[in-house]
């Protein structure tokens, strides 16, 4: 199924969870998990245990390679039974459990959203490439010039002839992009994060793909970008390394 026919159907929870997983991370064959799904030169670690939690109450459960199987079961067997999510702030039901099966030392969760189609720029932006990166990339940016061939579409919010806030697909696949947002210290609060956000998620939409958005439950300027744009919450994220 095409991704624009998925987009005028409507994607479930369950889809978009499904989607967010495939860009976080790369997968084998048997759907385990084994790096950090980045579209720049370099491998990372995948987490050892991921969940995705829906509104719909349905979950989805992913393992990095090396878990065992045995406690792969008795994961499967608490991911089952995890209730609907409506707070993002909320734990999974059996946190405790997954992090001393796991003997975790970490974790992270967050809200997850989609991008609605009827988004769009309440400022003017631009698009970044490498044929016009110089131009725009300085002042804060510079970083971003060995990544720009990777992250494409990457949007851009000018003052000054100088990029102060972008918006960029930092996980790709053929169905989704996620989202990377950074804007530069003395031009937050004014609006530009949501417009990059708006800018990016046309472009993807464009090129076939859904946009998804997601934060960490802490990220509070983050969450601030989504409820100004009224992104669609599908769902929590969470992780144990």
């Amino acid at each position: 199924m095409e991704v624009k026919e998925m987009d005028e159907i409507k994607p479930t929870a369950y889809d978009l969870m499904e989607f967010h997983v495939e860009a976080l991370f790369t997968h084998d064959r048997n759907m385990r998990l084994h790096t950090i799904n980045e579209p720049w030169p370099g491998e990372a670690p995948a987490p050892r245990f991921f969940l995705g939690r829906t509104v719909e109450g349905t979950a989805i459960c992913r393992f990095r390679h090396d878990v065992p199987e045995k406690l792969i079961e008795q994961l499967k067997e608490l991911c089952a039974d995890e209730p609907a999510v409506t707070d993002f702030r909320t734990k999974p039901k059996h946190f405790e459990a997954y992090m001393n099966l796991l003997q975790g030392e970490r974790f992270t969760m967050g809200p997850c959203y989609l991008v609605p189609g009827d988004v769009a720029p309440s400022l003017q932006v631009v698009g970044i490439t490498r044929e016009n990166m110089t131009e725009y990339l300085r002042g804060g940016f510079e970083w971003l010039a060995s990544e720009i061939d990777y992250t494409q579409p990457c949007i851009a919010l000018v003052r000054d002839n100088r990029a102060v806030s972008v918006c960029r697909s930092v996980r790709i696949t053929s169905r989704a992009h996620e989202a990377g947002l950074e804007t530069l210290d003395g031009f937050r609060g004014k609006g530009y994060a949501a417009a990059v956000v708006a800018g990016w998620a046309a472009s993807v939409r464009e090129a076939g793909r859904l946009p998804l958005y997601s934060t960490s439950w802490d990220n509070l300027a983050s969450q601030s970008v989504a409820r100004k744009l009224g992104l669609l919450f599908y769902g929590v994220n969470f992780t144990v390394t």
